[in-house]
């Protein structure tokens, strides 16, 4: 026998799940928000590589 995926339905069916307020980003914070995401990536893989 198969399994049943059929979940209970919601209220709110047709909304998107929200960001609050305190973790949004503002709109001309979002390249240096990225830059340092990009950099913090590249330090980790450097010392990864670094350690082998």
């Amino acid at each position: 026998m198969g399994r049943n995926n059929n979940q209970g339905h919601s209220k709110n069916k047709s909304s998107l799940p929200q960001t609050p307020s305190n973790q949004k980003i503002a709109p001309n914070e979002v390249q240096e928000e990225f830059a340092q995401e990009i950099a913090d990536l590249t330090k980790s893989t450097q010392k990864r590589s670094k350690k082998k």
